[in-house]
C-alpha cells in the first residue's frame, strides 16, 4: 500500500507537468476543432530555450517564460500557415514541426543540453526543506492552476467568446462578422505556448532538455483528453480543464504501474503504446458496453 501511494505521489509530480501539455492540446483538439501537430515541435523547442537561458544565468521563472513566448512563435507559425496560406491544419502543423527540429539545434547547439548542478524551479521549493517529488507536484499544480484560471478568464472575454464560436461554428462565426483566421492564430499561440511551458518545466525536472523529447508528445496529451472526458462530460470550462489535469496524472499513473511489472527497458516504448491504445480506445469499448446493455433491455420486454 505505502509502494502503490509512492508510486501515485511520483506519478501525479510527473502528470501536472504533462498537464499543461494536455490542456494546449485540448485548445487546438476541442475548443478549436483543429488537429495540430506543431506539440511535437514546440515541446523540446520551450525545453531547449529553458536549457539554454537557465545555462546563461537566467533566472528559471524567465527561462519558463522564454519558452512559452518560443511555443507561441510556434504557434504563430502555424497559424499563418493555415489562415493566410491555406495550407490544410494537418499539413501545416507537420511543416513547423518538421522546420522546428532545425529552429530547436540551432537554439541548443548540441543534441542534449544538461542543466545537472545548475539552479532551477524545483530547487528554490526545495530549499523550504521539502523533499523533491512533493516539490515537483507544488510546482507544477501552482502552474497548472495558474493557466487553468488564466485561461477561463480569457475565454470569457469577448475574445475568448469569439475563439471558442470558431471552433463550434465556423460558418455561422464568419456571418456574424468575426475574424475567424485571427481567433485560429490567437488559439494556436495559446496551445503551443502552453506546450512549450510544459517542455520548459520538464526539461527542469528531469535535468537536461533532448532534441527527440517532443516524438509522441501529441498522443500523451490526447490520452489525457480522451480520460478527462470518460471521466466528467458536458461540464463547465473550468471543470473541463481541471478534468484534463487529472486525465493527465491518471495517464501517468497507469503508465508507472505498467513499468512496475518488470518491462524490460527495450520494451518500454511497446507498453506505452499499448497503455495509450487502451486510454484511447475506451470511450469506443464503453459505448459498445453501453449499446450491448440496451439491446439486451430490448430483448427483455
Amino acid at each position: 500500500m505505502t509502494n502503490l501511494l509512492s508510486l501515485f505521489l511520483s506519478s501525479a509530480s510527473q502528470g501536472v507537468l504533462w498537464a499543461l501539455l494536455a490542456i494546449g492540446v485540448y485548445i487546438t483538439f476541442r475548443i478549436l476543432d483543429i488537429a495540430d501537430l506543431t506539440a511535437e515541435g514546440s515541446f523540446p523547442l520551450g525545453a531547449g530555450i529553458a536549457a539554454v537561458s537557465i545555462t546563461n544565468g537566467y533566472h528559471p521563472l524567465t527561462a519558463c517564460l522564454l519558452g512559452f513566448l518560443g511555443g507561441a512563435a510556434a504557434g504563430l507559425v502555424s497559424g499563418l500557415l493555415h489562415t493566410k496560406l491555406k495550407i490544410p491544419a494537418l499539413l501545416a502543423g507537420i511543416i513547423t514541426m518538421t522546420g522546428l527540429y532545425s529552429v530547436t539545434s540551432r537554439v541548443m547547439g548540441a543534441p542534449n543540453i544538461s542543466l545537472l548542478g545548475q539552479p532551477t524551479i524545483f530547487h528554490w521549493v526545495e530549499s523550504f526543506g521539502i523533499i523533491k517529488d512533493n516539490a515537483v507536484l507544488i510546482v507544477g499544480l501552482l502552474f497548472a492552476l495558474i493557466v487553468v484560471c488564466l485561461l477561463v478568464l480569457f475565454l470569457r472575454t469577448e475574445t475568448g467568446l469569439a475563439i471558442r464560436a470558431t471552433g463550434d461554428n465556423l460558418a455561422m462565426s464568419e456571418a456574424n462578422g468575426i475574424n475567424t483566421d485571427n481567433m485560429k492564430i490567437i488559439g494556436y499561440m495559446i496551445s503551443n505556448g502552453c506546450i512549450a511551458l510544459s517542455g520548459s518545466l520538464l526539461a527542469q525536472n528531469n535535468g537536461f532538455a533532448d532534441l527527440n523529447s517532443g516524438i509522441g508528445t501529441i498522443v500523451i496529451g490526447l490520452a489525457s483528453i480522451i480520460i478527462a472526458e470518460v471521466l466528467l462530460r458536458n461540464q463547465p470550462l473550468l471543470l473541463r480543464l481541471l478534468t484534463v489535469v487529472l486525465g493527465a496524472v491518471i495517464y501517468r499513473f497507469i503508465l508507472a504501474l505498467v513499468f512496475e511489472l518488470n518491462v524490460e527497458p527495450s520494451d518500454s516504448k511497446l507498453a506505452s503504446a499499448f497503455v495509450l491504445v487502451i486510454c484511447l480506445s475506451f470511450p469506443q469499448i464503453q459505448q459498445k458496453f453501453h449499446l450491448s446493455q440496451k439491446k439486451k433491455g430490448g430483448s427483455v420486454k
